[in-house]
């Protein structure tokens, strides 16, 4: 996946550093993307959830808020305004490079601020917050020992997250003081709430308060056993793929004409743990499966082996293959079923004259249906005629080049 680093003013005019995740297919749509309290832009629930949709043909910009990361400024003069006003200063810096958000997205405080940017910024179609607080106050619960000495002392050093961080009194007073009803109901774009009902950090209360707040179009969706910073990458990848197919409702993810020659498109396959053998698969804008191999072999076992696809295409070809004749001649075919088992033989047990070894695909049709003896002798002929079978069985042309 490739991915664009450069900066851009921020709110106070400071450099804010930022990643943009570009896909490495056809580009679909824009998101802007914010994190929450005090993360930053590689928090991994974020370069999770955006390299999957990036993966989905979603470029994500993620950034790091002034005082952040390594983002200019010093985040003791910062607010929550200010965070809003850097996400509309991002939204520019994307709209000049040629991507304008169309979908914005929010996790935990950044839910509440891109819920809040959106009633400013336009061309935004989409809007999703993840563990988002229905009051942006909510986030002075992680420091409440220290609000006492913010306000008599102008600021006050806290530990949030075992770092130390400057809170100003200014930045308490803006998210005491600023409410969500409003932007809610002038938000001119659709709402996906997603949240975890054990989340310890925002109560689950929050969601229904967003969702009932805002119009419809509106949407929810419980994350079930995830943690508030959505830490497991399994929930991450759950997160991004119903992020992306919500959102294909409202935002145009129409993906270009596949190149000639590849009238079902391109499939990508992209290395997603360097540590083992997953590997992410990605055939056009809606479809996606994991590949892996067997523990024993060094792999994770998350996904089927590329023999184990080899063999299910075969299977899946076979089958629609035996009910498309069935039904184009009215045979009472009620059910197929194809068990497909690969070995490697040697060739001389084939009978091919050759020593080397070759693959052999054994299939096992079981057809359901008031057919009678000779229509399932035609049935298992037809097997035969699968594309799939005659690409096996026939010699394969396989050119590869080195990207640039």
């Amino acid at each position: 996946m490739p991915t664009e680093k450069f900066t851009f003013p921020g709110h106070s005019g400071h450099d804010l550093a930022a990643r943009l995740d570009l896909p490495d297919g056809p580009h679909l749509a824009t998101a802007l993307f914010a994190h929450c309290f005090t993360c930053g832009k590689d928090i991994a629930a974020a370069r999770r959830i955006s390299a999957r949709l990036a993966a989905l043909g979603i470029a994500v910009l993620r950034f790091d808020f002034t005082g952040l990361g390594h983002s200019d400024g010093d985040f003791e003069n910062t607010s929550f305004t200010s965070n809003v006003r850097d996400l509309e200063k991002a939204a520019e810096a994307l709209r000049d490079r040629g991507y304008p958000p169309a979908l914005l997205i929010g996790h935990s405080l950044g839910g509440a601020a891109v819920i809040k940017a959106a009633s400013h910024l336009s061309g935004v179609q989409a809007v999703v917050t993840i563990g988002a607080p229905a009051d942006p106050s909510h986030v002075i619960e992680n420091f409440a020992d220290a609000l006492p000495g913010i306000k008599a002392n102008g600021a006050a050093e806290v530990s949030l997250g075992g770092r130390p961080f400057r809170i100003g009194a200014d930045f308490v007073e803006d998210v005491e003081q600023t409410q969500l009803e409003e932007a809610l109901k002038t938000m001119h774009a659709a709402l996906l709430v997603l949240h975890a009902p054990r989340d310890q950090i925002v109560s689950i209360d929050n969601a229904a308060k967003l969702f009932m707040g805002a119009k419809h179009p509106k949407s929810f969706i419980t994350l079930d056993d995830a943690d508030h910073l959505i830490s497991r990458a399994s929930e991450a990848d759950y997160v991004a793929d119903v992020i992306a197919t919500w959102a294909a409702k409202y935002v145009n993810l129409a993906p270009p004409a596949p190149p000639p020659g590849a009238p079902e498109g391109i499939v990508r396959v992209s290395e997603a743990d360097p540590r083992g053998f997953l590997q992410d698969i990605q055939s056009g804008p809606k479809h996606h499966a994991v590949a892996d191999e067997p523990l024993a072999y060094g792999g994770t076992n998350k996904g089927m082996s590329p023999y184990g696809f080899l063999s299910a295409g075969l299977g899946a070809c076979t089958s629609m293959t035996i009910r498309m004749y069935a039904r184009r001649k009215g045979w009472p075919l009620d059910h197929v079923r194809v068990e497909v088992n690969h070995d490697k033989v040697h060739a001389q047990d084939a009978d091919t004259g050759a020593k080397n070894r070759i693959d052999t695909f054994r299939r096992e049709i079981h057809l359901t249906g008031k057919l009678d003896a000779d229509q399932r002798q035609r049935l298992l002929e037809i097997a035969d005629r699968c594309p799939v079978h005659r690409t096996l069985e026939s010699s394969s042309l396989i050119k590869t080049v080195l990207a640039d």
